[in-house]
Formats: C-alpha cells, structure tokens, sequence
C-alpha cells in the first residue's frame, strides 16, 4: 500500500503544488498577464514541447494512429452522449455541450501523464492531444458560436509542429541537435506555465448554479471514464496506451470552455461552475484513476 501512496504522491503532488501556486500568486494581489501567458503557451511553448515529444519518443507510428482514432471516437462518443442526455436535464446544448466534450487534457492531462509515464506517456498524450483539439477548436466550438470555422486550424501552430515531427520520423531523416535542443529548452516551459495559469484562471471564475455545476461535473468525470474504458476495449489498446487515453478522457472541463461561453454569451457564470467543481471534485478523482491504471 505503501508504494502505491508515495507513486500517487510523486506524481500529483507536482501537479497540485503548481496549480496552487497560480492560486496563491493571485492571492497575493500579484499581476499576471494571462492573455499573453496563454499566446506563448499556444503559440510558442505547446509546438516546441509537441515536436521534441514526437521527435525523440520511441513511438510506433501505428501507436500514434491508434491514439488519433482514439481522440476522434472519444469526441464523437462525448458529443453524442451530451446531445441525449442534456436536454434530459433541461439544459441548452449550444451552452453546455462542450462541458462534456472539452476535457482538460493540455493543462492538466499532459502533465499528469509525463509524471506518470515519462517521456513515452508524454508522447503518447500528445498524439491525443493534437488530434482531439483539431478537432474541438474547429467543429466544437461550431456548436457554442453556432458556426462552423475551419479556418481555426491555421492558427493552430501545433498541426504544422506534429506534421514536421512525423515526417523527420517518416523519412527517417537526423533532426539537427540545435533544433532538439532549442525546442527541448522552449518545451520544458510549457507544462508548468500550463499549470500556474490554469491556477490564476480558477480564481477569477465565478460559481454558478451549484446544482448545475455538480451534476454537470459528475457526469463529466463519470461519462469520461466510461468512455475511456470502452475505447481501451474496442481498440485494444494496452499498457501506457491505455492507461493515456482513459486519463485523457477522464480529465476536468477545460477553462477554455469558460472562455467561449464568455465569448458567445452562452452563459458563462453556470459554465464557469461546471470548470470550478469539476476541477476540484478531480482532486479526489485523478488519486482514484492514477491508482486504477497504474
């Protein structure tokens, strides 16, 4: 029991210790510019870390398939679900809808499965990653803004980082060192700057309708898990594949669904109660799954 405690320890303590630094930060009265934060996160730092990841991972580029098919099913599993089971409790889709289908799996998925798995987890979440959000900041937040915008995926400096990264692996072609080493460097910011901001994003939400907020949370953390689970079976998926895609499924609501609520007026204040307490109903969850897959 005990080695189980210190492995869970090691690898959310990070996590937490963090996130609760952008919270004490903020606490403090202290600034933070979390709009240029979150450009070179996304346009900087998440890139570097995503091609350094790809590039020197010992990943079968049929794994990395595998975990794309993964992503697409989990979306599309997510959104059929959400469309049956929200009108049930009387909730609009347009605004809710994407608190079932975008789970937090950069600023919190992404770490938890480098602490977990190391590097190969790190890759192995990453192909998750770049797939699902291809996806989500296209078709996804077609449902919130009521249109459809594909022109989103070329602002997305990810997609052109994960094409170059395959092709040096495809064409088997050496990667210049300067290069590794440069995306290395600007790589290993990212995941902490990730953390400390989704710490500093907490704060300056506001809960909504606690009754909405729990139920929506639940089923959150609930459908994820369930919806993991049957992607492991279906694909086969096994070992650090495995354990990846039910700990990205199983994640928070992202604070990114907080900030297109606010964008399209889909009621933000009830959907910034669905990232706060899902968020914190994780602190017990993320124990719970990281015990389950280890």
């Amino acid at each position: 029991m005990l080695p189980i405690v210190l492995q869970l320890i090691e690898i959310l303590a990070p996590v937490f210790i963090c996130v609760g630094l952008g919270v004490g930060w903020v606490r403090m009265g202290e600034s933070f510019d979390t709009p240029m934060v979150t450009k070179l996160v996304t346009y900087i730092g998440t890139p570097a870390l995503v091609f350094y990841a790809l590039a020197t991972a010992n990943l079968e580029y049929s794994l990395f398939v595998q975990m794309g098919l993964a992503a697409v099913l989990a979306n599309a599993l997510f959104f059929l679900a959400g469309v049956m089971l929200l009108p049930l409790f009387g909730l609009p889709r347009q605004a809710f809808l994407q608190t079932l289908t975008f789970p937090n799996i950069g600023n919190v998925g992404l770490p938890l499965c480098y602490l977990a798995f190391g590097e190969q987890g790190l890759a192995l979440a990453i192909a998750f990653f770049v797939a699902y959000v291809a996806i989500q900041f296209t078709l996804g937040i077609a449902v919130v803004s009521g249109g459809f915008a594909p022109r989103m995926l070329l602002t997305m400096p990810v997609i052109p980082a994960t094409i170059i990264a395959m092709l040096f692996r495809l064409a088997d072609i050496a990667i210049p060192q300067w290069l590794l080493n440069t995306t290395q460097m600007v790589g290993d910011l990212t995941i902490p700057l990730m953390l400390f901001t989704l710490g500093v994003s907490l704060v300056s939400l506001k809960l909504g309708s606690l009754r909405v907020s729990f139920g929506l949370a639940s089923l959150r953390l609930l459908l994820g898990f369930g919806v993991g689970w049957l992607l492991v079976l279906l694909l086969g998926l096994q070992h650090e594949a495995a354990a990846v895609v039910i700990l990205q499924c199983s994640m928070p609501v992202a604070v990114y669904v907080y900030l297109f609520a606010e964008l399209y007026n889909q009621r933000p204040t009830e959907v910034a109660g669905v990232v706060i307490v899902s968020t914190l109903m994780s602190t017990v969850s993320l124990p719970l799954l990281l015990v389950y897959v280890l």
